[in-house]
């Protein structure tokens, strides 16, 4: 080290192997120059000093040359994401089958900037050209490793994770917290500077590690202090503390690096205690002609032992762990390998031992990142299979060093994770975390399936506290691959769940956390009904009736009214590219009042959709006018109990199948639906294909007393509630806000591929109560301008929703859902939901 002067040292990997040199500005040099310099840095294992060097010679000529190097010492300095980009661009250039093993570290950069897929990706293509027994079975866990950080649940039961801030952590790394067992004491390791350290004759203490200890009061943690000179050994960095259980012997080690690689690490002990430390000696019996390092008080088969970790020969992997049996002060057996159920071919390191579980990080076990954190229990005679700790403990990127305090509610580790302060990129350097872990905790799993109960990914599911009838603010998740969601609950409150998708009606439920006295997981299953799907086209064949759905009359009337003519349209449009067609035109009635009236009135019905053709100019032999009456009841289709869902397709809508459905909301449904119009041909083509939302039902704000009874003068019934709003077919609606919209469902029309519409929903709070708007969920292609979530309308009071649709996603003609939800419930405590709708017509 001492041939080192005038260069800055970011040392943040010795713990695990390699550590890193920094270079501070030099005067500009020749490519030469510049390369000899990259060159000799490399060789003295200075690699961000020989990385900012080969950079500037690339910047300067751009030689292809360059690229590989630059891309393993971005790999070696952790800039997962340059070096990404570097590997990928070596990868351009190999022909195929070549620079293979270049493959197996870009999946590892793959992973760890979380692209798992194409991480998985990438290992394949790897092992189908491998010949490498040892990489193959580490690539085939890498696979593993993102197949399980596709499958954990984003949350973790019952733990917070926090930074531990800036009282602990500075710009450069922490490594390996050591808590006192009070829990209020920490020591762990640093260097004594919190930016980068330029290394010269003056300044170079502080280019060595040392250890600190930091007590904690009611304001969090006091300022570090380093420990004295009988612990921090000059000029050799001082790490890895573990403390005996009495608090009175620590164990460390102190280790030299050459360059940024580990070349000496060794075990000591010091004893004392809260009162001082005494002069650390080293440890007999673990150390040897090997790195040793991590040390970790523990117990097997009833004896104190010390686990640590080394790279002696004999081992699985890179580093293992291994544990000595204590026989006096200082001194241990012989060491014994923990196994290849612990170590594997990768790294594994940082042991820390805890009533019968050893903690430990890991790069050969299957993991999120680079190392996770996993844990495995001792039965007294064999270790179990270790588990990785999930989310939260482990990232993409390195974790480790876990640490519990006596209570085991409150634990440390470190990690490079993005979020953390870094003196060099964004994941060079540790940070120390605190994890708490509740007492009590309450947590929700749901899962989103179909119908068929298949999983349904693409889903959102709110998670929304409701107190007091009111709606809180809402936690919401989206996975456009898989189907579960995972919530962390507070205590005492009552909440709703929302699950929605964009071509599924959405489903709520309701649940609460009053009260509970253990820790609780609850569980739903959403199963979401699909929304009818409209065919681009519809195919009409000989024979086959088709409802013309805007044909409807005012009650007692045969008059055509003015919105059924668009219906009328289509069908003389039909009829005149089809000249030699012949059609019958029906009507039909619901089966209330006299029989013999009511196929006289559906004979007149379908008389004056005839005469309306007729006068068009269709040959009046061409169309054969009949009224059914009541005699041919509706059969579901499949739409009719899309939208209907106590409609079941396939069901026959007659007398005693309507007697027998549970409200008069449900049965005037029926009755609607057996009120209609139909044509069929009779004579001519056998099928024609037309465009699906030509005879699609238009909304109209016209009180159309055949479909909604005679309810007097020209105003719309705004005490009618619409079967697109959750309290359609609640009998008791009083004290409750409802959201009377003067038109749910606009037609857009023809809308070109790119082009966007803004247009707005006008509503009024015709209820006796408060109207407040807590959500608004709509595809990714709706967006709500001026956002009225939150606002409150009072009784008669009005409003409007503006939308902004982009159709630049779009491929195909659609009818998109708006769901709206309120703060207030229904009488039966459910929270209200409303739905708009919108449709257009794609033209690409």
């Amino acid at each position: 080290m001492k041939s080192m002067k005038n260069i800055p040292i970011l040392i943040f990997l010795f713990l695990l192997g390699c550590g890193t040199l920094m270079a501070q500005p030099i005067r500009k040099s020749s490519y030469e120059q510049t390369l000899r310099a990259a060159r000799a840095s490399f060789d003295s294992l200075n690699y961000v000093y020989a990385l900012e060097r080969y950079e500037e010679a690339y910047d300067d000529k751009e030689d292809r040359a360059l690229i590989d190097t630059i891309a393993w010492l971005n790999f070696q300095i952790r800039d997962y994401r340059k070096a990404e980009r570097w590997f990928a661009r070596v990868l351009r250039r190999a022909e195929e089958g070549e620079l293979n093993e270049y493959r197996y570290t870009y999946g590892q950069l793959l992973k760890m900037n979380e692209k798992y897929d194409e991480a998985i990706e990438e290992f394949q293509t790897f092992l189908n050209a491998s010949s490498n027994d040892s990489l193959n079975t580490l690539a085939k866990n890498e696979m593993a490793g993102a197949e399980l950080a596709k499958e954990l649940p984003q949350t973790m039961k019952g733990v917070t994770v926090e930074n531990a801030g800036r009282d602990l952590n500075g710009k450069v790394s922490e490594y390996s917290p050591a808590l006192a067992s009070n829990g209020q004491e920490v020591y762990f390791t640093t260097f004594d500077t919190d930016d980068v350290i330029y290394v010269d004759e003056k300044n170079k203490e502080e280019s060595y590690a040392l250890i600190y200890k930091a007590m904690k009061d009611d304001n969090g943690w006091e300022k570090p202090k380093a420990l004295g000179g009988e612990v921090n050994r000059p000029e050799f960095h001082n790490s890895n503390v573990s403390l005996s259980k009495d608090g009175r012997t620590m164990y460390f080690t102190r280790a030299q690096l050459t360059g940024n690689v580990l070349t000496e690490s060794k075990i000591y002990f010091s004893t004392g205690g809260g009162e001082g430390w005494k002069g650390a000696q080293e440890v007999l019996g673990v150390n040897g002609p090997y790195l040793a390092k991590h040390p970790a008080i523990g117990e097997l088969f009833g004896k104190e032992v010390l686990f640590f970790v080394s790279d002696m020969p004999g081992g699985y992997g890179g580093f293992d762990v291994y544990y000595a049996t204590k026989t006096g002060e200082g001194t241990f057996s012989d060491p014994v390998n923990l196994g290849d159920v612990i170590n594997t071919l990768g790294d594994d390191e940082t042991p820390y031992y805890r009533d019968g579980t050893l903690y430990f990080s890991s790069t050969g076990h299957p993991g999120l990142g680079g190392f996770d954190i996993f844990y495995s229990t001792w039965d007294g005679t064999k270790w179990s299979d270790p588990l990785n700790m999930g989310r939260g403990y482990n990232t993409s990127v390195d974790d480790q060093s876990l640490t519990l305090d006596e209570e085991g509610y409150f634990g440390m580790f470190v990690s490079n994770r993005p979020e953390g302060r870094s003196a060099y990129g964004r994941t060079c350097c540790n940070d120390i975390y605190t994890f708490s872990i509740a007492k009590l905790y309450a947590d929700l799993v749901t899962g989103v399936f179909t119908i068929e109960k298949q999983p349904l990914p693409g889903g959102t599911v709110y998670l929304i506290p409701t107190q007091n009838n009111k709606m809180g603010t809402p936690d919401s998740k989206t996975s456009e691959e898989g189907n579960r969601f995972d919530f962390d609950l507070g205590l005492d409150i009552p909440y709703m769940v929302i699950a929605t998708h964009p071509d599924y009606f959405p489903d709520t439920m309701q649940f609460n956390t009053v009260g509970l006295t253990e820790s609780k997981t609850f569980q739903h299953f959403f199963y979401l009904k699909p929304k009818p799907v409209i065919p681009e086209y519809d195919t009409i064949t000989k024979e086959e009736p088709i409802v013309l759905e805007n044909i409807l009359y005012d009650f007692d009337d045969d008059r055509i009214r003015t919105e059924a003519e668009s219906d009328l349209e289509v069908v003389y449009e039909l009829m005149t590219e089809y000249p030699d067609m012949k059609i019958e035109l029906s009507s039909h009635t619901d089966n209330r009042g006299n029989n013999d009236y009511n196929e006289n009135l559906s004979q007149r019905r379908a008389e004056s959709a005839r005469r309306w053709l007729v006068r068009k100019g269709i040959s009046r032999d061409r169309i054969v006018a009949k009224g059914y009456g009541e005699n041919q009841p509706q059969t579901v289709s499949s739409r009719a109990a899309a939208l209907h869902g106590f409609l079941k397709e396939g069901d026959v809508l007659t007398e005693e199948y309507i007697d027998a459905l549970k409200d008069e909301n449900q049965k005037e449904v029926a009755h609607e639906l057996n009120r209609r119009t139909e044509f069929k041909i009779l004579e001519g083509p056998t099928s024609i294909t037309i465009k699906s939302t030509r005879l699609r039902k238009k909304e109209t704000t016209k009180p159309g007393a055949d479909r909604e009874r005679l309810i007097g003068g020209a105003q719309p019934d705004t005490t009618r509630i619409n079967m697109l709003s959750s309290l359609y077919g609640k009998k008791n609606l009083k004290g409750v806000p409802i959201m009377y919209f003067n038109k749910r469902v606009l037609e857009l029309g023809a809308v070109k591929k790119g082009e966007k519409r803004r247009f707005t929903y006008a509503f009024v709070n015709t209820g006796d109560a408060p109207l407040t708007i807590s959500l608004i969920s709509a595809c990714d292609c709706t967006t709500i301008e001026n956002d009225p979530t939150g606002d409150t309308f009072q009784p008669g009071q009005k409003g409007i929703i503006e939308v902004l649709f982009d159709s630049s996603e779009k491929d195909e003609s659609e009818e998109i859902d708006i769901d709206i939800f309120l703060e207030e419930a229904d009488n039966d405590g459910i929270p209200i939901r409303e739905t708009v709708q919108y449709r257009f017509e794609l033209k690409k």
